[in-house]
């Protein structure tokens, strides 16, 4: 890992937290993602369980995690299982965590091999009468591909047909949503690299670079400045591209007169930053582009001011898109007679902007969080309206990241260039 070690005591307090949600005499296992293989003997870069990362701090395959907060036997009521270093693992892999470094990491006393797992689940589950399971319940999740969790899951079940099954992942949606002033530090951290990036391409882009060209850049900034890279797959789509909700490809040439459209954020000790800014590749926007940019940032402001604890996201994405409606009309992108007519289940804005404005942020880019629960002070959102216009080739989204509080809302971007003035005066300085 590039990052800092973190305060063990974020990972001590999420523990606990977790532990007071647990029903009576139930015991919770918690497993590390898999090392993902590609072909031959490639694997992708390991990427670490959030939900044991977020209990433990333990960024390292083939880990496990075990509370039993009701266990009589006292050093069990938190146990880690890790797999064991040793000389031949440390030159052909690099060193892995002892057990002195793993308490280190998480605070956790109690910590075995690999090996000795299931013989002391065994006696564990002779005393529990319950085991909470950790399926991925993300609404927006893919679950065809089985994971080691689900694995775990299969054989415990086959194991131990007797126990009562419990689901960890609601607790973990309310709980995990809700930040701690220790994850606020590391989101912030992400996102002064994001800001790092994006000031270095502001004088770099200009007629004749090549989308992958910014990527680059970025990538170079990230890693120098200690991220895990990017937090997820970036956009750079210039011109008709940025119409691409999802455009990822970024193989094309930026040119004179089109608008670059920029989805990237910096990751951060597993912590994610989510921003995205448009500019234009000769370092000045038309009267136009303009125009459409500055009603994007208008509801992107206002929208901020919204989101406050007591509301729901229904009731928040409803008002937005009333903001969208006033700024579309302005732009004569809709009627007033369109909006008379609309279909209620596809409002007329949604032609040029048909997305949400908002989603959870934290361990994941799309972060744990409920969908009908009223908003939480200390709940991480992007906020990232955008307007689409493809038949002028034309794509505008605007995004950060906030924290909401019972005062109002922190935006964890707010020293990252985003009036259209100022970001022309940067790529003309």
């Amino acid at each position: 890992m590039k990052y800092h070690r973190i305060n063990k005591e974020l990972f001590i307090h999420n523990r606990k937290n977790f532990a007071g949600r647990m029903a009576s005499g139930a015991l919770a296992v918690f497993n590390s993602n898999d090392i993902v293989t590609t072909s031959a003997d490639s694997t992708k870069p390991f990427k670490q369980h959030t939900d044991i990362l977020w209990l433990s701090g333990v960024d390292q395959e083939e880990s496990i995690l075990v509370l039993f907060p009701d266990c009589h036997d006292e050093k069990h009521r938190e146990m880690l299982f890790l797999k064991e270093t040793n000389e031949h693992i440390a030159i052909w892999e690099g060193e892995k965590l002892t057990k002195e470094a793993a308490y280190e990491t998480s605070g956790i006393r109690t910590v075995y091999w690999l090996d000795q797992f299931e013989t002391i689940l065994k006696k564990l589950m002779s005393e529990a009468n319950a085991v909470y399971i950790n399926q991925n319940e993300h609404l927006r999740a893919n679950t065809e591909a089985q994971n080691r969790e689900d694995r775990w899951i299969e054989w415990c079940q086959k194991e131990y047909r007797g126990h009562t099954y419990l689901r960890s992942n609601p607790l973990l949606h309310d709980l995990r949503s809700v930040k701690h002033d220790l994850e606020i530090e590391l989101m912030q951290n992400a996102c002064n690299i994001t800001e790092k990036g994006f000031r270095r391409i502001l004088n770099f882009i200009k007629p004749g670079v090549m989308e992958f060209e910014i990527e680059a850049e970025l990538w170079h900034e990230f890693i120098r400045n200690r991220s895990d890279g990017f937090a997820y797959t970036p956009i750079i789509g210039s011109g008709r591209n940025a119409c691409v909700l999802h455009y990822i490809e970024n193989n094309q040439e930026c040119k004179d007169g089109d608008v670059i459209l920029m989805d990237f954020g910096a990751g951060y000790a597993n912590y994610a930053s989510d921003m995205t800014r448009c500019v234009p590749v000769n370092g000045r926007f038309t009267d136009r582009q303009k125009a459409v940019y500055n009603a994007v940032n208008h509801v992107k402001k206002e929208a901020a001011k919204l989101l406050i604890p007591g509301k729901t996201l229904t009731e928040y994405h409803k008002e937005v898109g009333h903001l969208m409606e006033e700024q579309l009309v302005n732009l004569g992108l809709i009627t007033m007679d369109d909006i008379k007519n609309q279909n209620p289940d596809w409002p007329a804005y949604k032609k040029y902007f048909m997305h949400g404005t908002s989603h959870y942020i934290g361990l994941d880019t799309h972060d744990y969080g409920s969908w009908v629960e009223p908003i939480k002070a200390g709940n991480v959102f992007t906020v990232e309206p955008g307007i689409y216009i493809l038949e002028e080739n034309l794509g505008i989204r605007l995004e950060d990241d906030y924290v909401i509080t019972d005062n109002g809302q922190v935006n964890l971007m707010g020293n990252i260039p985003i009036e259209a003035e100022e970001i022309e005066a940067l790529m003309n300085a």
